[in-house]
């Protein structure tokens, strides 16, 4: 009796996005810890990124440690001023091009996001290296033209979230 083939994954996770619609949704934070323990069961992790803004706060960076201890890589982009005053820290082209490039290494690439703009790059992925996508997002605050395109959808609710 031959034994099944381990599953390769890749996680990516947008950070910012995760912290504001669990934020805004149930007011707590996502629990990490307890998302990797569900996410690499029985599988093979090929990647683990997290991409996350760098503002220079000590509490940010206390943060981004813990990720790394858990056993993510994480990226980080500045925060740029506009001349408008606004700022931008957008780490969506650079999360699209490390999801692609590890689509040909991966059975199944775990995005945690809710940004519609991720529903091309899972079609595609899926299309030409057979790759399936999981998400996982707030419901309520996840595109519909983001789960429609994942192979299935994780709802991130309170089983996902540090208790108070």
């Amino acid at each position: 009796m031959t034994q099944a083939a381990v599953s390769r994954i890749g996680i990516f996770v947008d950070v910012q996005n995760i912290y504001y619609t669990c934020r805004e949704a149930y007011g707590r934070n996502f629990d990490y810890n307890k998302f990797w323990a569900v996410a690499t069961q029985d599988c093979e992790l090929v990647t683990a990124v997290a991409y996350a803004t760098d503002s220079g706060d000590e509490k940010q960076g206390q943060f981004q440690n813990i990720l790394r201890a858990i056993g993510f890589t994480v990226k980080l982009k500045p925060v740029r001023k506009r001349l408008d005053g606004t700022s931008k820290a957008d780490w969506d082209v650079g999360i699209a091009l490390d999801i692609y490039e590890a689509a040909a290494d991966c059975d199944r690439v775990i995005l945690l996001s809710g940004d519609g703009d991720f529903g091309i790059l899972l079609e595609r992925i899926r299309e030409r290296f057979s790759t399936q996508s999981i998400v996982y997002g707030v419901p309520s605050l996840t595109s519909d033209l983001l789960r429609a395109a994942a192979t299935s959808f994780v709802a991130i609710d309170n089983s996902l979230l540090i208790t108070r």
